[in-house]
């Protein structure tokens, strides 16, 4: 399959040539689909087309979509319709992939009311776009290239990273989980995990480029399966620590349900692993999570999380919540509150809870009204953000290994870095220091969304 692809590659790289063709890629949602989107990239570049941020000046145009929030949609059709008086006026392919094709309805609609788009294509057939390219612009074909059945893994796709030190790495894609309100298995399909000495051979590399962080992707990445010699995501972060040159290994988003002993140990005995862990929550209610399939209680959650800080020092927690479930009353949204006081996380991720046509909640009768919903995201964000000054209070006067990622954006003789759990760090400049660093600072000061620290003397 690839190898058929390859020859494609040529072929559209020689009707471009001496063209300077330009392409732009709008990728929207998660990690995973920015991965895509620099596979996306790889292929493109080798096709002989120069990456620009305006699409608007582009000649291959690439919406990469996300299906898991309702205003995915609406930014989604804004977009299409910028470019189709773009196309009225200039010689312009639009392709639109990703999650949200893999959804009848939405695919119907695209091809109904969006003639003009050039190239269709899902989660499971990026690796085909060579070929969908070349029919666009050779046969002036309109393609759509979407399979419903689960998609196979192709190892050796071309990458075009963007960023030079730090990488995304999927180790397995799907979903088996079908949590109520979610659409992702149904878009991207059952589990598959990649084989681990692909895995591995594909970091290796990166620390051979110069890359020195790296974060481990997947739909529910805890519940990766290996072989007989690695046989778990616990084993897989084992090995993946042991690689020379990564300097700090992150993983998201993983399940409380499949949160092991064995994935603990490895995070404490690791110190290249992230001290900020991704825990989702979603709701704090144990009815409510019954109803979302999230398959734990308020109680186990709060245990595994007392677990986690117990047996992980320096350990800090964020989560995902959702807000306004079907049929959630105000105590139930009371006990997702009581969770936060509990937990005191980190960082929280909140969600206004919207229909996803084609899940289960989407056809309950008893939605929440909109005006509610928001009270109760308000009452959350209040809650956090009222302890995030009493969070950033435990840094100040500690000393931390700060993994350098550039000059400041706001001050240029300043530099930006995070700390093992994920704070931002603005450091004042006392030497030359190189992306990829790793420098110890004293925090000497808190200034609520980001930490301010002096490089020690080294």
């Amino acid at each position: 399959m690839l190898e058929e692809q390859e020859k494609y590659i040529v072929k559209v790289k020689e009707k471009n040539k001496s063209k300077n063709l330009k392409y732009s890629i709008l990728t929207m949602g998660c990690e995973l689909n920015e991965n895509d989107s620099e596979k996306i990239a790889g292929m493109l570049e080798e096709m002989g087309y120069t990456k620009i941020d305006d699409y608007k000046k582009s000649d291959l145009v690439i919406f990469n979509t996300c299906c898991v929030r309702e205003n995915a949609e609406e930014r989604l059709f804004g977009k299409i319709g910028e470019i189709k008086k773009i196309k009225e006026s200039q010689d312009i392919i639009l392709a639109i992939g990703g999650c949200m094709m893999q959804e009848k309805n939405m695919l119907d609609k695209i091809k109904k009311s969006y003639p003009f788009v050039d190239i269709i294509f899902g989660t499971h057939t990026i690796q085909n776009l060579p070929e969908n390219i070349y029919k666009a612009i050779v046969k002036n074909e309109k393609v759509k290239d979407v399979i419903d059945i689960d998609g196979e893994i192709f190892e050796g796709l071309p990458i075009k990273r963007n960023s030079k030190f730090k990488a995304s790495v999927t180790i397995m894609y799907g979903c088996d989980n079908f949590c109520s309100y979610c659409i992702v298995p149904y878009v991207r399909g059952r589990e598959r995990s990649r084989k681990p000495e692909k895995i591995l051979e594909e970091i290796r590399k990166l620390a051979d480029e110069g890359y020195k962080e790296v974060t481990l992707l997947g739909q529910n990445v805890n519940s990766y399966k290996g072989d007989e010699k690695i046989k778990n995501f616990a084993d897989l972060l084992n090995e993946v620590c042991k690689i020379d040159g990564i300097k700090k290994v992150d993983f998201i988003s993983p399940h409380p349900k499949d949160f092991s002993d064995e994935v603990i140990d490895a995070i404490r005995n690791n110190e290249k692993i992230s001290r900020i862990i991704h825990l989702p929550l979603q709701s704090g209610n144990t009815k409510v999570l019954k109803e979302m399939n999230r398959k734990y209680t308020k109680e186990q959650y709060l245990n595994l999380a007392n677990k986690m800080y117990e047996r992980i020092p320096g350990l800090v927690l964020s989560t995902d919540i959702i807000v306004g479930f079907p049929g959630e009353t105000d105590q139930e949204f009371e006990d997702t509150l009581d969770v936060v006081r509990k937990i005191n996380f980190e960082q929280i991720f909140m969600f206004i809870y919207s229909k996803r046509e084609g899940t289960v909640a989407s056809k309950r009768e008893d939605q929440i009204p909109e005006d509610i919903k928001h009270e109760r995201f308000n009452k959350l964000k209040e809650l956090f953000e009222a302890k995030i000054d009493e969070n950033n209070k435990k840094y100040i006067g500690t000393v931390q290994n700060i993994l350098i990622e550039g000059p400041s954006k706001y001050n240029e003789n300043t530099y930006e870095g995070r700390t093992s759990t994920n704070k931002v760090v603005i450091i004042e400049q006392k030497d030359n220091y190189k992306i990829g660093d790793v420098v110890k600072v004293k925090i000497i000061e808190n200034h609520k969304w980001y930490l301010k620290g002096e490089a020690m003397c080294s």
